[in-house]
């Protein structure tokens, strides 16, 4: 993999899945106007669980390359069951407040996972990440409550 930031690397596909989630609030303030959030929730689900197994289907990948470990399965099913409880929770927010304020605090997550990255995964982050973190954390106060 080369050294450009704009090559297909983890920078590319992160900067597509926060286009994505931009567009996720977008579309989800719209269609949870009418609609109760739990139930909008689970029809996004729905739909996810339709594209990914098409997908895995069409690339030839519904299958298992290694063995499953249970270690790996009981994390797996923790990070389904902590993105269930946040899609609901976010759903309920967009449901109740402004897409351009709910979406920011939603990206709080940015500074938690690096506090819980670097408490319970011992990873390092340098002064410039940290204050990067400090000002995400701002900024989506100061967004929130603007």
């Amino acid at each position: 993999m080369t050294n450009n930031i704009f090559s297909f690397s983890w920078f590319f596909w992160a900067l597509l899945s926060a286009g994505f989630a931009a567009l996720t609030a977008l579309f989800a303030k719209v269609g949870v106007n009418n609609i109760d959030s739990d139930i909008a929730t689970f029809i996004r689900t729905f739909v996810i669980l339709g594209v990914i197994a098409t997908l895995l289907l069409v690339r030839g990948k519904f299958h298992l390359s290694t063995p499953l470990h249970a270690h790996s399965l009981l994390f797996l099913i923790l990070s389904g069951i902590s993105t269930g409880a946040s899609w609901l929770c976010y759903f309920r927010a967009l449901k109740l407040g402004s897409a351009a304020r709910v979406a920011p605090i939603d990206k709080l997550s940015v500074v938690f996972i690096a506090i819980l990255g670097v408490t319970l995964l011992g990873e390092q982050l340098s002064f410039k990440a940290w204050l990067g973190i400090i000002c995400i954390g701002l900024g989506a106060i100061l967004v929130a409550i603007g």
